[in-house]
């Protein structure tokens, strides 16, 4: 019995490892692949294509957005904050790592519904 528990635990572990993050960027909708490409935060940098892109837990707080990476909410920064519509749906973070620590390269709000 205690094997068997022992297999099934890693066995979930495995698999929850292999399936790693949701990623924004559905390949099967090629033609939002010039709208991934033409994305910019207001500070001017470029976000990528949308494949580094992860659908975001996110809020708004104090009337600043803010978001959950690695199980912390992170203030956005308003240079961050990617403008015009949002043809995905939901919130879209491309988030990076500075000292350790998540920070938040752009962010593309999307429906608190």
């Amino acid at each position: 019995m205690i094997f068997i528990t022992a297999s099934v635990i890693s066995l979930v572990f495995f698999v929850t490892a292999l399936v790693g993050v949701a990623r924004a960027h559905d390949h099967n909708h090629p033609n939002l692949d010039g709208w991934f490409k033409s994305l910019h935060s207001r500070g001017g940098a470029w976000c990528c294509n949308g494949d580094d892109a992860e659908e975001a837990e996110w809020d708004t707080a104090g009337g600043k957005y803010r978001v959950k990476i690695d199980g912390q909410w992170i203030d956005i920064p308003d240079e961050a904050i990617v403008e015009g519509p949002n043809r995905v749906g939901g919130a879209l973070v491309w988030s990076m790592h500075q000292d350790g620590k998540p920070a938040v390269r752009c962010f593309l709000p999307g429906s608190l519904i």
